[in-house]
C-alpha cells in the first residue's frame, strides 16, 4: 500500500504562523500606542513643570529687583546715618570742649556771680517793699514776645492793634535799603549781606518785630513780605490765620523776615490781593512801606515809571481793596515822591486806619 506524503508547510501551519505574526504585530501596536500616550502625558507634565519653573524664575526676578531696591535704600540710609553720626560726634566734641571751658571758670568769676546773686536778692527785697507800699497793683503783662529797642516809642501809641485777625504787610522792594535814589542804585549792586545791613531795612524789620509783640490776647495774625510778589513769612501758612499766642510762630515770622533781601520793584495791587485770600477777612491791616508802587499785577514794559504813573498804579491798587478793612500805614521816607504821604494818608483815612511816619530812631 502506498504511503501518504506528509507536507510540512501545509495550510494549517501557515495559518498558525500568520496568527502568531499578527499577534506579535498587535502586541507591538498596543505597546507603541501606550508608549505614545505615556510620552504625551510625560510631555504635558514636563511642560507644566517648565511653566512652573519659569513662573518661579519671574517671581525670583521680581523679588531680586525688590531686594536690590531695598539694598540701595539701606545703603543710602546707612550713608546718611554715618554722615549724621559724624555731625553728632563733632557736636558732642564741641559741646565737651565748651563744657570744659565753662567748667574752668575762675575764682574771680565765681565771686562775681555770687555778688550778682546778692545784688539780685537785694533788688528782689526792694521790689517786694515797693509792691507792699503800693496802693494798687498793676495787671500782669499779656505780651507773648518782648521787644528791646533804642528809640522812644511812646509817641507811636496812635497805632493800636485791636483786631481779632491782624495782617502785617512788609514791603521788601529794592527801595527799602535807603531813602535816597542814588544810594539805592549803589546798594542794589552790593552783596546780600550789605543790603540786609542797610539801616532803613533794619528799621523796617524792627518795626515788624515790634508789631509782633503787640498782638492782643486771643487774636490771630498773618505776616506777608511783598515786592513784585507776595511771600508768607511762616512757611506753609499762606491764606491761613495763625495763633498770636504762639511765640514759636511769631519768632519764625520775624526771623524769616530778617533773612530776606530787599530787591525788585513794588506791586501794591498784588499785596492787596493777598488780603482776599484770607478767610475770614482781616479786622486790621498794617502796611509798612516807603513809596508808591512801580508796577501793577504784572511787570510793565517800561523800565522807568514816572511819578504820575505810580500814582495811577496806587489808585488801581486802592480800588482793589476789599471793603470794611482798616489799613494802618507806616510810611518810611523816600526822596523824590511828594505824592506818597498824601496818597497813603488818604488810604488810611478812607479805610478808617491810622497813618504814621516814624522817626529814624524808632523803634
Amino acid at each position: 500500500m502506498r504511503r501518504r506524503r506528509v507536507e510540512v508547510f501545509s495550510l494549517s501551519f501557515l495559518d498558525c504562523i500568520c496568527c502568531g505574526f499578527g499577534a506579535v504585530v498587535l502586541i507591538y501596536t498596543v505597546l507603541a500606542a501606550r508608549s505614545g500616550v505615556e510620552r504625551i502625558e510625560r510631555s504635558d507634565e514636563l511642560a507644566a513643570e517648565v511653566n512652573r519653573i519659569e513662573e518661579e524664575v519671574l517671581q525670583g526676578a521680581r523679588n531680586l529687583v525688590v531686594l536690590r531696591n531695598t539694598l540701595e535704600k539701606t545703603e543710602s540710609d546707612t550713608a546718611r546715618a554715618a554722615s549724621r553720626t559724624s555731625v553728632l560726634l563733632a557736636e558732642i566734641a564741641a559741646t565737651r570742649d565748651e563744657a570744659i571751658r565753662t567748667g574752668a571758670t575762675s575764682m574771680a568769676q565765681r565771686e562775681h556771680i555770687n555778688q550778682l546773686k546778692a545784688d539780685l536778692k537785694s533788688l528782689e527785697e526792694g521790689t517786694r517793699r515797693l509792691q507792699g507800699g503800693a496802693l494798687q497793683s498793676a495787671p500782669e503783662g499779656q505780651r507773648v514776645r518782648a521787644f528791646r529797642g533804642t528809640g522812644n516809642r511812646r509817641y507811636i501809641t496812635g497805632v493800636q492793634l485791636k483786631g481779632k485777625r491782624i495782617l502785617v504787610l512788609v514791603d521788601r522792594s529794592a527801595s527799602m535799603v535807603h531813602e535816597d535814589l542814588v544810594e539805592i542804585l549803589k546798594l542794589r549792586n552790593q552783596s546780600t549781606a550789605v543790603r540786609r545791613a542797610a539801616p532803613k531795612w533794619r528799621q523796617t524789620v524792627d518795626i515788624a518785630d515790634w508789631f509782633a509783640t503787640q498782638f492782643p490776647p486771643g487774636s490771630q495774625f498773618q505776616m506777608y513780605a511783598f515786592n513784585t510778589r507776595v511771600q508768607e513769612l511762616v512757611q506753609g501758612s499762606e491764606g491761613k490765620w495763625l495763633d498770636a499766642a504762639d511765640p514759636k510762630l511769631l519768632n519764625q515770622a520775624v526771623e524769616q523776615l530778617r533773612g530776606l533781601v530787599p530787591e525788585e520793584g513794588t506791586s501794591l495791587i498784588n499785596a492787596f490781593a493777598s488780603i482776599r485770600k484770607l478767610s475770614p477777612l482781616p479786622d486790621q491791616v498794617v502796611l509798612i512801606t516807603d513809596g508808591l508802587p512801580t508796577q501793577g499785577a504784572d511787570r510793565g514794559l517800561r523800565r522807568v515809571v514816572s511819578v504820575p504813573q505810580r500814582s495811577r498804579l496806587f489808585d488801581e491798587a486802592q480800588r482793589s481793596l476789599p471793603s470794611n478793612v482798616p489799613v494802618d500805614v507806616i510810611l518810611l521816607p523816600l526822596l523824590g515822591e511828594p505824592p506818597a504821604p498824601h496818597k497813603y494818608w488818604g488810604l488810611a483815612r478812607a479805610t478808617g486806619g491810622q497813618f504814621l511816619m516814624p522817626a529814624r530812631d524808632w523803634p
